[in-house]
């Protein structure tokens, strides 16, 4: 049976409502009436309730239908029994749509319509929080055209020739872990001095053993639980201004795409400790100071497990083609902060290098494009 799915329509005149960031409502496309998430989730809850109820009173009244000349025997009906795909309604149009299983928000591809897929968001899989976008379509489109400029290496037929393919926000789910790690770091440290005795100089060079102990608390730091989602791009386009979660509620999701993790929480563990163990090393480090050379020898770290949050953050993720090959860019939905794959031309990259490999200025530029 077919899963019952949500569109949020105008009370006023039916029009699809859209999450409009800037003004922090959802807003008809028709008549422009605005509505708080809160508002709008409530009043249809009803109304889900009764569609769901009316859909299996018509599934109950359906009989088999006569098949006696014709064979079905080569259609298994084993499509999407493995969990990867699944079948829904349209409730504006009545539409059938297959999405993937992960998937709990997009939009009709007949009507147009947002949909939400409610059972993908119930139980255990109902995020805590959610970021609302603030930054639309266009403002993604205008911040991709001014992330090609100042590129000093991007091909210059890149900008005028490559296609924007696809672009999507996309509510991406994250594991948000808070907790604290200790540290206990031992140092190799030297104090050199040098003066002068009669005509030579004499440099001595003392030889300490440092010890450092500390712990650093952290808290709802980010990890994407999507397995399509790119590790390297969701880093790096960190970090989100915690103080505007909300709690989740449906009516931030329609007009964007969102999916539920398919990686769990504790998978993410290591990936976590890493990023905590070089973080309170670093701040260790940063207390070894009056020495002029200090070199971990040794350490050991003590994570300490705090609470682990699920939230769906705003990411709008855009795809371009250009000579046959796949470029991709993320943007946080939130900051703007955009982050991407360019292209490089080959020969005006090595021309550089052999032109200017002993100038300090050049060589920068090298570095900089690379990081």
């Amino acid at each position: 049976m077919p899963s019952q799915i949500t569109n949020y329509q105008c009370p006023s005149c039916n029009g699809p409502l859209h999450y409009d960031g800037n003004s922090g409502a959802l807003v008809c496309d028709y008549c422009g009436r605005k509505y708080s998430a809160n508002e709008i989730e409530s009043y249809y809850s009803l109304k889900d309730q009764q569609a769901i109820e009316a859909h299996q009173a018509a599934e109950d009244k359906k009989t088999d239908a006569e098949q006696e000349e014709w064979d079905f025997s080569s259609i298994t009906g084993e499509w999407g029994k493995d969990g990867e795909v699944r079948q829904y309604n349209c409730p504006s149009c009545g539409a059938e749509l297959i999405l993937d299983a992960n998937t709990a928000a997009t939009s009709c591809p007949y009507c147009g319509n947002p949909t939400i897929v409610p059972s993908q968001l119930s139980g255990m899989l109902k995020p805590d929080y959610v970021i609302p976008f603030k930054y639309d379509k266009k403002q993604a489109v205008d911040a991709l055209k001014r992330y090609y400029k100042g590129k000093y290496f991007l091909p210059k037929a890149f900008h005028d020739e490559n296609h924007l393919e696809e672009i999507k926000g996309l509510y991406a789910p994250f594991w948000l872990y808070d907790g604290a790690i200790a540290g206990d770091l031992v140092f190799h440290a030297t104090k050199v001095s040098s003066y002068r005795a009669g005509n030579e100089e004499v440099t001595t060079t003392d030889h300490y053993t440092v010890n450092r102990s500390g712990m650093v608390s952290f808290e709802r730091v980010p990890a994407d639980a999507s397995s399509k989602l790119p590790d390297p791009h969701m880093d790096s386009i960190e970090p989100y201004d915690y103080s505007e979660l909300k709690p989740f509620s449906t009516g931030y999701l329609p007009g964007y795409m969102a999916d539920k993790y398919d990686i769990d929480a504790m998978s993410q563990i290591e990936r976590i400790a890493t990023r905590e163990r070089n973080t309170v090393r670093s701040a260790i480090t940063s207390t070894v100071i009056g020495y002029s050379t200090a070199s971990v020898q040794s350490e050991r770290y003590r994570i300490i497990p705090g609470k682990v949050h699920y939230a769906l953050l705003p990411v709008w993720l855009l795809t371009t083609n250009w000579n046959g090959d796949r470029y991709v860019f993320a943007m946080n939905g939130q900051t703007g902060k955009l982050i991407g794959d360019l292209p490089v031309d080959k020969k005006r990259f090595w021309l550089t290098a052999f032109l200017g490999a002993n100038d300090v200025a050049w060589v920068g530029l090298l570095l900089s494009f690379f990081l």
